[in-house]
């Protein structure tokens, strides 16, 4: 790939370098999300340096726009290493650019923080804070399965086994695929759901619809699957929408913001102080095994995590009073 561009590729406002870090990401099957954040860091890393072409930059000029992201925008580790990650995506696989410099750049320590977990109280008084009953099955299974917000979104008919009680997470974080548990309480209402799911998908193939997006490689290899009942959502949206990439209309999942919203304001109605997020529900169900006795490798698998330090976690939220010890204040007569 040649990187000898001309100065008006290198500006946000000319869709040509933009287009190539697009049609790039696409190539390396990069997620809709990923592709806007990409695209959106490219075009301030130029604006910062006064629209110069980036073959023309180096080090310091990205460690400078790094370290105006840390200073003055005060943004977290997390958003600056995913800046960083995009410039890396623009150098190695748009510019074709291997510069040494590259692999030596200090990406942002993330602080250790613990995660913000539930008493089962307050986990009841959530759940019991959501009416609307779409919305109060989706953030019910958050919990009882451990999922996080987008695999309980993204969920499939296909992968729903109502008789062994279980649900297969295709593509979670880091691309793997695993098995959780579905709670008993939940085994009639999913079965409802997924009936009320076909009767929609029928109404839709009827007047021509009844399509959902597929991995990029699977609707190559499988191009009726799109159609099928076992690939559509479980939870799908009220209506239709057009797809940002392909242009096609289909019927996509239930907006996430949907369940956050839903999910802050029956903390809030519950009076829970501690900051509440559909994330939190995961935490606390994995808290809540530990605290039942079940030893942490089964909770790793549960959670899809790669490494058990990752799991570890939770085993601290349990020490309470600082790692069990008692205060001497509690020892004095």
């Amino acid at each position: 790939m040649s990187n000898t561009l001309s100065a008006t590729d290198a500006s946000p406002d000319s869709p040509r370098l933009l287009d190539r870090v697009r049609a790039r990401l696409r190539v390396k099957h990069y997620s809709m999300r990923t592709e806007t954040a990409y695209l959106g860091w490219v075009k301030r890393y130029i604006y910062f340096h006064g629209k110069r072409h980036p073959a023309e930059m180096g080090r310091s000029e990205l460690e400078a726009f790094l370290s105006s992201l840390a200073v003055e925008r005060n943004v977290s580790a997390a958003t600056q290493n995913q800046a960083l990650s995009a410039l890396f995506f623009l150098y190695r696989e748009v510019l074709d650019i291997e510069l040494p410099w590259l692999d030596n750049v200090t990406r942002a320590k993330k602080p250790a923080r613990l995660p913000t977990v539930l008493t089962r109280e307050e986990t009841v008084a959530l759940l019991d804070g959501i009416d609307e009953g779409e919305i109060k099955l989706i953030v019910r299974l958050l919990y009882g399965s451990g999922l996080r917000l987008l695999e309980g979104l993204r969920l499939r008919v296909k992968d729903v086994d109502l008789s062994r009680r279980e649900l297969i997470v295709r593509d979670g974080k880091g691309g793997k695929d695993r098995v959780t548990m579905i709670a008993t309480q939940l085994v009639e209402p999913l079965r409802l759901r997924i009936a009320g799911r076909k009767q929609l998908h029928d109404e839709d193939l009827a007047v021509g619809r009844g399509d959902v997006w597929l991995p990029d490689a699977l609707a190559l290899k499988y191009p009726a699957a799109s159609r099928a009942f076992g690939w559509q959502y479980v939870f799908p949206a009220a209506g239709h929408s057009r797809d940002p990439r392909s242009g096609a209309i289909r019927r996509h999942h239930v907006d996430e913001k949907r369940v956050q919203r839903a999910v802050k304001a029956a903390a809030a109605r519950a009076g829970i102080v501690k900051p509440v997020s559909p994330h939190t529900l995961r935490h606390s169900f994995a808290t809540h095994l530990l605290e039942a006795g079940y030893d942490i490798r089964t909770v790793q698998e549960l959670l899809g995590h790669s490494d058990v330090s990752t799991t570890m976690i939770y085993t601290h939220v349990l020490n309470r009073g600082g790692r069990g010890v008692a205060s001497p204040l509690d020892r004095l007569g």
